[in-house]
């Protein structure tokens, strides 16, 4: 019976690790983006801050999201 052959922990389990570490990197930065974006527009439309206030702005966040969210050479080492 195929149910026997199983033993837990025994599958090579690199390229699931990989495509995790992926969608997990992709949504850091997309959520980054997104919220870039949602701050820009909102200052541009919604105050009298203006195109380059609510441009400024935007730059800000994502330099600080950049050096924030980007991955420690602690962190690189762990996995």
């Amino acid at each position: 019976m195929a149910g026997n052959d199983y033993q837990r922990g025994g599958m090579d389990i690199a390229e699931q690790t990989a495509t995790f570490a992926l969608v997990m990197g992709m949504t850091k930065w997309a959520s980054l983006a997104i919220a870039a974006g949602v701050l820009f527009f909102t200052l541009l439309f919604c105050t009298h801050t203006g195109f380059m206030g609510s441009a400024i702005a935007a730059v800000v966040l994502l330099a600080a999201g950049v050096l924030l969210l980007r991955e420690k050479p602690e962190a690189a080492g762990a996995h």
